[in-house]
């Protein structure tokens, strides 16, 4: 999508500070951070939100899930308690229509229900 932020991200057209990426998902820090540690893990193919995502993503999806815990691991939040979150469609929190999960942590975050 030529007007979607996370897709000129991950073309490298607009930086970013990369934690990790590979041929499927990029991982960056986000410009607006809501705790010491908050990651935003994207795939590199363009899906709106999670509503696009349907069986032929489901490997991509745990993946990115799997990467959350692993980069929780690497920052040092693991143990202490990290949040993953996927935010979906306005009344969902979503502001950029790119999926991403994001992962953040480094202090106590106030539960959500």
């Amino acid at each position: 999508m030529s007007d979607c932020i996370f897709c000129k991200i991950a073309a490298g057209e607009i930086p970013a500070t990369v934690v990790y990426q590979d041929e499927e998902m990029l991982v960056f820090e986000d410009i607006s951070p809501k705790a010491p540690l908050h990651l935003l893990l994207i795939p590199k193919q363009h899906m709106a939100t999670l509503n696009e995502a349907g069986p032929e993503q489901a490997q991509l999806l745990g993946r990115l899930i799997l990467k959350a815990g692993e980069l929780a691991e690497e920052k040092g939040v693991s143990q202490g308690g990290y949040r993953v979150q996927i935010n979906c469609n306005p009344d969902g929190g979503q502001v950029v229509f790119h999926l991403h999960v994001h992962l953040m942590g480094g202090r106590k975050l106030e539960c959500l229900t």
